[in-house]
């Protein structure tokens, strides 16, 4: 499975927010990773080891900027 992901991807976790929605949006990078809930917005920041370990895949892919 891949595990790449970028800034501002949408990715699936594998547990759903209690709000009901699995769709977070990447929105900061580094040791940590901090992701948002795109049904009610509430942000999470979590290690990058966790956030490796409980990511399921990427739904959408953001554009690169060169």
């Amino acid at each position: 499975m891949d595990k790449a992901f970028h800034l501002h991807d949408v990715v699936e976790m594998k547990k759903p927010h209690p709000c009901g929605v699995n769709a977070w949006k990447i929105i900061r990078m580094g040791a940590d990773i901090r992701i948002k809930c795109e049904g009610c917005q509430h942000s999470v920041m979590i290690p990058r080891r966790d956030f490796v370990k409980k990511m399921k895949k990427v739904i959408v892919v953001a554009p690169q900027a060169d």
